[in-house]
């Protein structure tokens, strides 16, 4: 991390990063919801893994572009709209 770089570099970074943390967000939504998993655990493994990523793109759509993860209905922080059980 020795390298300058300017603030074009740097949202270009943080945009592939968010775009990278949505494509896991999605692979482990997938895992969670494939039949041939043998365990619960796995499937708890998967959400668990989803849910951090959704955070991880969340924070980082929020640095890209501030208020706009808040969308109506979302409960701050959560990703569970206000209909969902907690």
């Amino acid at each position: 991390m020795a390298d300058v770089v300017d603030a074009d570099e740097l949202l270009r970074r943080i945009r592939a990063a968010r775009d990278w943390a949505a494509e896991q967000e999605v692979r482990h939504l997938s895992l969670k919801n494939d039949a041939e998993f043998a365990t619960g655990d796995e499937r708890a493994a998967a959400s668990v893994s989803r849910a951090a990523y959704e955070a991880v793109r969340r924070a980082l759509d929020e640095v890209i572009s501030p208020g706009s993860g808040c969308s109506e209905g979302v409960r701050p922080g959560s990703g569970h709209t206000a209909d969902d059980e907690p």
